[in-house]
């Protein structure tokens, strides 16, 4: 009777294993789906593209490659240029996104002041803002600071990002002990050499999540370039792309596809470097410990 039941119990959890294995890779085939379907258009002709969807990888993707060669070379500005230009305003961007909004999380966590609580309200109202409301105030400031089609709009203001001061301070709450960082100044150490050599060691998980988080939310970032740079020069690859599919090439779906494809490179590197933090990172930090 006893085995009967434990072959019951057994049976079971295999089953419920079985069941959350199916839908786990249901669910990864669907997330996949979008990324399969643009790298198999990049590989078809443009007829082809328009007859309908396909998995079926074609031979046209060298010939595209060539067509968005030949095409480049009508416009202001080259698909590496483009592509350097994104590099450009990213990588920093990035870099002080995720180190001021850490820096700003930690002082709200670890110190206490009089308008501690009001600061923080103040964050989570403007995390509810969408940035296409402040747009025309925002670019007629630059225009005064005579910054419009500058790199400067684009780069600076990634240092306020308070999607990335929750995510650091949730984490922080389940991570980060306070004695820890009066052990520090008992020390000696500096504020700074503490955060630097101590607190952002141990936040590398939700640093590398929010790496990937604000690399990709940059490099795609179309509505912001598109209104600050006028010079071609400067445009960067999502704004190259959107050239690829104006009237002049509309037509010719596989140079896009294969321009969205250059585009999404970087980012597969980007992740495909850093994913192993984003488990912990996200575990960790929407938990409280």
């Amino acid at each position: 009777m006893i085995m009967n039941k434990s072959e019951s119990y057994s049976g079971a959890l295999m089953r419920q294993r079985i069941f959350r294995t199916v839908i786990c890779v249901l669910f990864c085939l669907i997330a996949l789906l979008p990324f399969l379907l643009l790298v198999m258009n990049a590989t078809r002709d443009s007829d082809s593209i328009k007859a309908g969807i396909s998995l079926i990888p074609s031979t046209h993707l060298i010939e595209n490659w060539k067509n968005l060669m030949l095409k480049q070379n009508g416009m202001q500005i080259t698909l590496q240029k483009a592509a350097l230009n994104s590099l450009t305003i990213t990588v920093p961007g990035t870099f002080l996104s995720v180190y001021f909004s850490s820096m700003t999380a930690y002082g709200i966590h670890v110190y206490d002041f009089k308008f501690k609580k009001l600061a923080w309200a103040f964050i989570m109202a403007v995390m509810m803002v969408p940035s296409q409301i402040s747009i025309i105030g925002f670019y007629r400031f630059m225009l005064n600071l005579k910054l419009v089609d500058t790199y400067i709009p684009l780069i600076i203001p990634t240092i306020a990002a308070p999607t990335v001061v929750f995510f650091m301070k949730q984490y922080m709450e389940s991570t980060l002990s306070l004695e820890m960082v009066e052990a520090a100044r008992i020390d000696g150490s500096t504020e700074l050499h503490t955060f630097n050599r101590i607190i952002v060691p141990i936040m590398k998980p939700a640093v590398a999540t929010q790496a990937i988080f604000q690399f990709i939310a940059q490099w795609n970032n179309l509505f912001t370039p598109t209104i600050m740079l006028t010079t071609d020069s400067k445009k960067t690859l999502p704004i190259f792309v959107q050239l690829l599919s104006s009237n002049q090439f509309r037509t010719d779906y596989g140079v896009v596809y294969v321009g969205l494809f250059v585009t999404i490179i970087p980012l597969v590197i980007v992740y495909l470097i850093l994913s192993k933090y984003i488990v912990a990172g996200v575990a960790l930090g929407g938990v409280k410990g």
